[in-house]
Formats: C-alpha cells, structure tokens, sequence
C-alpha cells in the first residue's frame, strides 16, 4: 500500500521535530558566554563578564543592565534591541555589530570599537564614548545627547572629535 505524498511529507516533519533533526537546538540564557551562543530575550543583569568573546551571538532584545563587559568581544553580534543600561563597555569591540535599536544609555563605552557597526537609531544618550571607533559605522538617527565623544574617531575615519564634543562630533 502506497502512503500519499502529502502524508509522507507530514510524517516527515514530524519525525523531524520529534527527533530534533530540524536544525540546532536553541541555547538557554543559563548557556555559558560563547561565540554564536543565542541568548535572545535573555537577562544578563549586573552580571560580571569581562573578557567574554560573543562573537556572532543572537543578543537580540537581550539586557545587559549595570553589567560589566570590558574588554569583551561582541564583533558581528546581532543585538538589535538590546539593552546596555549603565554597563561597564569600556574597550568592548562591537566591530561588525547589529545594534538598531540598542540601548546604551549611560553606559561607559570609553575606547569602545565600533568599526563597520550598525548603530542606527541607537539610544547613546549620556554614554561615555571617550576614544571611541566608529570608522565605518552606520549612525542614522542614533541619540548621542550628552554623549561624550572626546577623542572619539568618527565614521569617516579620518576625522577625531575634539576634547569636549558632547551630543556630536566637533
């Protein structure tokens, strides 16, 4: 007895799923910081991860709030709003990154490097960006009010902000 095609499809499917045969199994937020780990909508609040490499991780709608992640290397990650309140950033790479829509208010970004980084309607508001890289990021309706940008490179690469820019690149 022949089983009909649209059944067999089905069937498959479902041994698929069932079997976890569909793809990669999501991480869970309790996932230890790792290249390509997917901590979407996860809470890393007040969380001490200096030096951590989240290279290429799904960060998406992720907080970070108060946490410390100097020195860490989120380069091509996707953090498209997610949330940096008052972290401590200072000398984190974001080279490469999606951050539409993240929020970093407050946060200390001094010597931060966001080389080729998709910064558009990013929240800079109050952040610290003292010696920071932004050769080649995408800025379009980013925030930056109250930002300091002393010393900062800007996007052209070319040009460094002069001590006391504050909300732009002077």
């Amino acid at each position: 007895m022949s089983i009909p095609k649209p059944i067999r499809a089905i069937v498959a499917a479902v041994a698929f799923a069932v079997l976890g045969l569909a793809g990669p199994a999501a991480a869970e937020c309790t996932d230890p910081a790792a290249p390509k780990v997917n901590w979407r909508r996860c809470f890393h609040d007040g969380r001490d991860m200096q030096g951590v490499s989240l290279i290429d991780a799904m960060l998406r709608d992720a907080t970070f709030q108060r946490s410390d992640l100097r020195g860490a290397d989120l380069s091509e990650a996707d953090g498209y709003r997610a949330k940096f309140f008052s972290a401590k950033l200072a000398g984190t790479r974001f080279d490469g990154a999606r951050l539409i829509e993240a929020d970093f208010t407050r946060a200390d970004l001094t010597g931060a490097s966001f080389r080729g980084a998709d910064l558009r309607n990013a929240k800079l508001v109050d952040a610290d960006l003292r010696k920071a890289n932004f050769t080649g990021a995408k800025l379009d309706r980013a925030d930056l009010r109250n930002a300091d940008l002393s010393g900062a490179t800007w996007v052209d690469g070319v040009r460094i902000c002069a001590e006391k820019s504050e909300g732009q690149c002077n």
